[in-house]
């Protein structure tokens, strides 16, 4: 089976080697039908500390590197402006 890929935005590289990505997923509401953007965050591993707050990066799912990080940073999209 193929490994999960998400991609979202960094907001919070204060860890080290370890950064906290927004993802954003849209779904319709089930009686309404309106989109509704739900948001999660994941720890992922960042290895060489190159990510920083703002930039979008893709993450991909791996095996549990501590007690809540089982994501690692694939790579960076785009920096942050």
């Amino acid at each position: 089976m193929p490994k999960k890929e998400k991609q979202g935005i960094v907001i919070s590289d204060k860890m080290d080697k370890t950064v906290v990505v927004k993802v954003a997923s849209y779904e319709p509401h089930p009686k309404y039908k309106k989109i509704i953007e739900f948001n999660k965050n994941y720890k992922a591993h960042d290895e060489k500390n190159e990510c920083s707050v703002g930039d979008t990066v893709r993450i991909i799912e791996s095996k549990p590197i501590s007690g809540d990080k089982r994501w690692v940073v694939e790579s960076i999209v785009e920096k942050a402006k």
